[in-house]
Parts: C-alpha cells; structure tokens; sequence
C-alpha cells in the first residue's frame, strides 16, 4: 500500500475521526466569537452567518460521530 493510499485511509480511521471531531471544537471557538462579534456590532446579517456556520459544525460533527459509531459496530472484539 502506497502512502497515498495510506493517508486516504486514514480519513476513515478511527484516529482521522477524532482528529476531524477535534478540528471541529476549534471551528466552533471561532464560531463562538463570531456570535459575540455580530451581537456586540447588532449586525443581524453576521449573526445570521454565524449561526448558520454554527448548524454546519453541529451537522458535521453529528456525521463524523454516526461514522464512528459504525466503525465500532464493525470491531468483533466491541461485541
């Protein structure tokens, strides 16, 4: 197996899913500060961006979750 092919792999490993749900937490400081960011500036159009950057976090995390559950599922020795 080529190191390429290795390094794809790896998206789907369980290592690849903590370190994308880790990724994650930090995008989701920067969302935070955004909120703050558009709420102090009343500016509802940033707030609205902010938020729907917050849904999208939200929605990967939920996948990248369901993924690993899955993966686990798949372990013989997990039951």
């Amino acid at each position: 197996m080529s190191k390429i092919e290795k390094a794809k792999g790896f998206k789907h490993s369980k290592p690849g899913l903590w370190l994308s749900i880790g990724t994650s937490a930090f995008g989701a400081i920067s969302v935070a500060k955004d909120v703050r960011k558009a709420r102090a500036e009343s500016d509802t159009l940033k707030l609205i961006n902010a938020l729907v950057g917050a849904a999208a976090l939200v929605t990967g995390t939920a996948l990248l979750v369901r993924e690993l559950r899955r993966l686990g599922d798949d372990d013989v020795l997990l039951g």
